[in-house]
This record gives structure tokens, sequence and C-alpha cells, in this order.
């Protein structure tokens, strides 16, 4: 298989969970790929797959929301393989559910700074790249919480509202350069950032209740979120810019509602 066949892709959060999964897809379609995440063992981790399975991959420690490391991991990327094609900003924190009067500022401000800022600054430094060379795929992970309330902490929710504007507008902006952004809306996905949730279920042994105010009644899986970051990643989907797509089971589709049976 080679959608992404010859293309240079770099993929932030690509530790765990959907940065794993989509580096793993990318590989295995094609793509040389530059795996970003500060957590230097979970990275190694995701490397040694992609290489096992006989893609190419290297791995930069590096702070996703900090302006110095992502130029510096994007540098790395062109210096590589010679060119960026693809950037999937996908890191993220959620900050965990913090009640009203104990969120400060300083707590805003580190949700932000990864969540918002860091898809931004890879579109500042990846857009030069692309534009020269009159194409490229820019993803960012926003989230359901970004559509409805209940999906999360206010921080998180602002933040992930804020990457679905960042995308709409930067389209905008990146007018007649080539380049294509999107974000991907996840529902309820099992990966490191939401592992309390599904431990703390599985303890209170109501396992089989994740997702069940989706139509589909299950949570989704990384692959899944993966695969819809592969599609806007290709060329299949060239004449897709500035969305945000949900992929969530459906859940996005409705008003609150007491599920029947």
């Amino acid at each position: 298989m080679s959608r992404l066949a010859g293309k240079r892709a770099i993929v932030t959060g690509a530790a765990s969970g959907i940065g794993r999964a989509s580096a793993r897809i990318f590989a295995r379609e094609g793509a040389s790929v530059v795996a970003v995440d500060m957590a230097e063992e979970g990275l190694a981790e995701t490397v040694a797959m992609i290489a096992d399975a006989g893609g190419t991959a290297m791995a930069v420690s590096a702070d996703a929301g900090d302006e110095a490391n992502v130029a510096g991991f994007i540098d790395t990327c062109v210096e590589t393989y010679g060119g960026v094609d693809v950037i999937y900003a996908n890191a993220g924190v959620s900050g965990g559910r913090v009640p009203l009067a104990e969120q400060t500022v300083d707590f805003w401000q580190d949700i932000l700074r990864i969540n918002l800022i860091g898809p931004f600054l890879c579109v500042k430094h990846a857009a030069p790249i692309m534009a020269a060379a009159g194409k490229g795929s820019i993803i960012c992970t926003a989230s359901v919480a970004a559509l409805r309330a209940n999906a999360g902490g206010p921080p998180y929710a602002a933040s992930k509202a804020g990457v679905v504007s960042l995308v709409q507008t930067m389209a905008n902006e990146l007018f007649g350069s080539g380049i294509r952004i999107n974000a991907i809306c996840p529902g309820l996905i099992e990966t490191g950032m939401t592992k309390p949730t599904f431990d703390r279920a599985r303890a209170r042994g109501t396992a089989d209740k994740i997702g069940q105010l989706n139509p589909t009644r299950r949570n989704g899986e990384p692959e899944e979120i993966a695969n819809m970051a592969l599609f806007l990643a290709s060329d299949e989907a060239s004449y897709v810019n500035g969305q945000a797509f949900a992929v969530d089971g459906g859940l996005s589709s409705t008003h609150p509602f007491v599920p029947k049976g």
C-alpha cells in the first residue's frame, strides 16, 4: 500500500495513542516519518514498531508548544528527508476536570500552549516550506469538545474550539498556496490522555457503558482517527480544505437524550 509514497510527514504526540497510530499508518503507506513527543521511551517504541514493519521513521524529542522546538523538528525533517509534505499537529493535553474556582491563568495557559499555540506554530513554520513546493497537507487534532459542551473541561474545550477556528482562518490565510489544512474532532478514544476515564469505568464495573451515548454504542480506537488523518494527508483529499471532521461514532450529531434500552 502506498497512499503516501514519497511524502515526508511529521506527527506530534507520536509516543502513544492517536499520534502513534498515525505515525505507523503514515509509514505503512510509504511516508518517511518524523515522530515527535516529549515521552522519549514511548517515542522510541513507536519508531521501533515502524522499523520492524519495514517503514522509515526517526524520533525527535521536543515540546510541541515551544516555538524553537517546533522550528527545530521541522528543520530536522527538511534536513533528513528533503522537505515536508504533511504535518499532523496532534499533541495535546486534557487538563482533567478542575472546578472553575480552582482554575488558574497558568492552568489555562499551559493547555492553550500545547493544544492551540502548538498547531499554530506548526502552520507558521511548515507553511513557507510547503508553499515553496506548491503543496502540502496540515492536519490538526481538535475534539468533539470543540463542537459541544461536556466533552472536556473549559480550557480544553476552548483550546479545541480554537483549533477549529485556526483551521478555518488559516485555510484562507494560505489562499492559493496549494496547502490544505483540516482538523479532526475525535470522540471518546482510548488513549493515554483518556486512560483515567477508562480505568475508572473498569474499576466500577461499568466498562460496558463506555461510549453508550453515541449511536455506535462504543468508544473509538486510535487507528480509527489515524485512518481519517491518512485520508487528509493523501492526495485523495486534494479538494478538502478548511474543514473539521467529527470522528465520534455519531456523538455530536444529536442533542442530549436518554438512550434506549
